[in-house]
């Protein structure tokens, strides 16, 4: 299968490229630098590098690849963009069921406690959440914006509290409620999610919706 992964130096995206490649994919790894580009697996035959802004991307450049993965990444005073990458990529592709998009969405989003507020509450609650509440918000949007899309064929996947470098391990999975594990712990690795979303994209299970992931 041919994969595009926009963002793919980042936490998320390298560890995508590797599963995918691991999985004997064709993997297109799109991102901002090529500095960071050279650290891929370049000497894979399997792996294309582009140096491209994904605000770029073509209906025709979209239509070359089955996958698309958005695991864009920005500072929070840009947040914004991750609503508009996820409308720019849907207004290209308006009416078709090709290629599949998947995007990496925040764990704010996700419902909690016994009255199932949403995470992003909880998080506002931080000392800090000034310098970084702008991302879990405008991810939250982006959800919301997917949730109106059926003639696209999307799906969002969601880590949980805290989405953290690291091989993949077991997963639970969910839809709309923050996970946790055994132990209390609500977490999800790069690997853990890069493993959750190639099974999804392999044997899909879900359709213009949202599923979660975490450590087991």
């Amino acid at each position: 299968m041919k994969i595009t992964i926009i963002g793919a130096t980042g936490m998320a995206g390298s560890a995508l490229v590797n599963e995918a490649l691991r999985r004997g994919h064709q993997v297109t790894a799109l991102a901002r630098s090529e500095e960071k580009l050279a650290k891929l697996p370049t000497d894979n035959p399997a792996l294309t590098t582009h140096v491209q802004d994904a605000f770029t991307l073509s209906t025709a450049d979209l239509q070359a690849t089955d996958v698309v993965i958005d695991a864009f990444a920005t500072a929070p005073s840009l947040a914004f963009q991750h609503v508009d990458l996820a409308a720019h990529l849907v207004a290209q592709l308006r009416e078709t069921t090709s290629p599949r998009l998947v995007f990496i969405l925040g764990a704010g989003s996700l419902q909690t406690g016994d009255d199932h507020h949403l995470f992003v509450d909880d998080i506002a609650k931080d000392p800090n959440a000034a310098s970084f509440i702008s991302v879990p918000q405008n991810q939250l949007k982006e959800l919301n914006f997917l949730r109106d899309v059926d003639n696209v064929n999307w799906v969002g996947v969601s880590p949980a509290a805290n989405f953290h470098p690291g091989d993949a391990v077991p997963a639970l999975l969910g839809t709309d409620e923050l996970l946790v594990n055994a132990n209390q712990e609500s977490g999800t690795s790069a690997g853990t999610m890069a493993v959750a979303i190639l099974d999804e994209i392999e044997q899909p299970q879900h359709h213009q919706v949202r599923f979660t992931v975490a450590d087991k």
